[in-house]
């Protein structure tokens, strides 16, 4: 996010060092909390008109508070700030935005691709241009990549029922448009990470990592915490757990108090993933319980994701249900049971919920709790490739799930996808 500034009668937007007239900033839909500062006093007001959480200051040079500040984005009017730039002053919020499963399209065993994603493509070509600019404006981006990287054949899983059984390979560029999208953070820790074995993974990070992403989710000393250092030195972890062999494991809640207590001493803010959960629309249900599928465990979400927070974690997205599941915000911080599809082309069953999904777009403070959050819903359609959804389908069904699953939280949802909470 960026500050706005009142300076000689000249509407200005700093976004990292970047200085934009305001008359050309594109609002794209949301929450603006604005702080008007003026010699010592302050006037909040809330409108609808951006995604952002943005800052006025009224500059005079007959200011007499030296030490006022702005209430919502923290922008510092004082002669702390003189001499040094946006990313040297820290941030009192920051925009974390988070998605569920991505696989852009498979080449392995047979080719189904998507023609829209090519090297050096603009994805605004598939997402459209305010999904982008949306994805662009935060200042940590979440994914779960559900597949492999690579050119390689070695290794490929052997699926005797292939009704049930997947393996995807995608092409390497991929790492590098998901990144001109906007990710800056990506798990791997889920079901297909190691479809081409162990060496497919490896490469499947190093790709990943290639394009300057954070990436987490393999359960050894290199890869099982990631860090993404933002433009005011606030450094962002990322631990990411799944159910098979090979991952940090949601079963283990011992080893997940562990790893989310060292994230916590390595960073400011701790962001979770996880891939839990039983799949498909008759698993809606955040039951509280341990969940089998396919005759796997894969684990209790709800113990798994408060397990989390109480460790240390300020976000929990979790994902690998394929549908949207409920939120809750507990102990003052974000949790999404399940963020569904979010772009997932070829072979994924994109009927009823399984083609709509949430983006969380959070505010998140200096120490993770949580200050505001918007539910973006999109839409795909067979084959894939996600899109604005303005009906809001996956923001009103998560709504009722909150209000089903987890009442004790109060989740409301308004019709923009402004998400409210008990305090």
């Amino acid at each position: 996010m960026g500050n706005f500034a009142l300076l000689s009668d000249d509407y200005r937007f700093v976004d990292r060092g970047n200085v934009v007239p305001f008359h050309k900033l594109s609002k794209i839909g949301g929450v603006i909390g604005i702080s008007f500062l003026a010699l010592g006093g302050s006037i909040h007001h809330q409108s609808s008109n951006a995604f952002a959480e943005i800052t006025l200051i009224l500059a005079s040079a007959g200011a007499q508070d030296p030490d006022a500040r702005t209430g919502f984005s923290g922008a510092q009017a004082n002669d702390e700030t003189q001499g040094q730039t946006s990313s040297q002053v820290a941030k009192a919020s920051y925009r974390i935005i988070g998605v569920g499963d991505i696989m852009m399209g498979s080449d392995y065993p047979e080719p189904r691709m998507d023609p829209r994603v090519t090297p050096g493509s603009d994805p605004a070509d598939v997402i459209g241009a305010e999904m982008k600019s949306l994805f662009q404006s935060g200042d940590v981006v979440f994914g779960n990549y559900e597949g492999t990287l690579h050119t390689s054949n070695a290794g490929a899983k052997n699926c005797r029922n292939p009704a049930i059984c997947f393996v995807f390979r995608s092409p390497p560029f991929h790492a590098k448009y998901l990144k001109s999208a906007g990710f800056t953070m990506m798990s791997n820790a889920n079901n297909h990470a190691r479809d081409f074995g162990e060496e497919g993974r490896r490469a499947t990070f190093a790709n990943l990592r290639a394009t300057g992403m954070s990436v987490s989710g393999a359960d050894d000393a290199d890869r099982r915490l990631a860090i993404q250092t933002l433009h005011d030195g606030t450094k962002v972890s990322l631990v990411s757990f799944g159910h098979n062999p090979g991952l940090p494991t949601v079963q283990d809640l011992n080893g997940v108090r562990a790893l989310v207590s060292k994230a916590q001493e390595a960073s400011d803010i701790v962001v979770v993933s996880c891939h839990i959960g039983a799949e498909g629309s008759a698993h809606d249900r955040v039951t509280r319980s341990t969940e089998m599928f396919l005759g796997e465990n894969r684990g209790n979400p709800f113990a798994f994701a408060r397990t989390a927070v109480d460790a240390g974690a300020d976000v929990v997205f979790c994902h690998g249900p394929h549908i949207p599941r409920a939120i809750e915000v507990y102990n003052g911080r974000f949790i999404a049971y399940s963020l569904g599809n979010f772009w997932t082309y070829g072979r994924f069953n994109l009927s009823g919920y399984n083609g709509t999904a949430p983006i969380a777009d959070l505010d998140v403070a200096k120490d993770g709790s949580l200050i505001a959050a918007q539910i973006v819903s999109i839409r795909q359609d067979r084959p894939g490739g996600p899109y604005l959804d303005p009906a809001g389908t996956a923001a009103r069904r998560i709504a009722d799930l909150s209000k089903r699953d987890i009442p004790e939280s109060g989740i409301e949802i308004a019709l923009d996808g402004t998400v409210s909470w008990k305090q």
